[in-house]
């Protein structure tokens, strides 16, 4: 079996953005070279997400509504953990929407259902950060 590790990184210009990395995703497959196993995707912050869904712009709107509903960004003094950061929310908003995908792989591609995208969600960004992809298999 092989085993394959890579980190990527992003640099966002808000402090919450969805980004679709499938295709950062599917250059790291077909670098590792596996054509039949497991491929693990993981935030390495704890701001921050990697979860699947459609690319669809109305559903990214209405992500943002909902986790802003949920754990709303201000008053930061709602939270007891902003005494010395403004990121309360951003850690509760990671929570929701989960810290990595498995996805399998079949004959060197993503066995994804209709529309399955990989996102990287940034809750607390305007900082670089790191999604690390392990992919193992034959």
């Amino acid at each position: 079996m092989k085993s394959f590790r890579k980190e990527l990184w992003f640099q966002t210009r808000n402090r919450r953005e969805l980004i679709n990395i499938t295709p950062e995703i599917n250059r790291c497959l077909e670098e590792s070279g596996i054509k039949e196993g497991l491929l693990l995707c993981n935030a390495m912050h704890i701001t921050a997400s990697v979860f699947i869904n459609d690319d669809e712009g109305g559903l990214h709107n209405d992500f943002e509504k909902w986790l802003e509903k949920l754990a709303p960004e201000k008053p930061y003094s709602q939270y007891q953990h902003n005494g010395f950061e403004d990121n309360a929310d951003a850690h509760l908003k990671r929570t929701i929407m989960g810290r990595e995908v498995v996805v399998a792989v079949s004959d060197g591609k993503l066995d994804f259902g209709p529309w399955e995208q990989i996102f990287y969600g940034e809750f607390d960004g305007k900082r670089r950060k790191r999604v690390l992809v392990k992919i193992i298999g034959d």
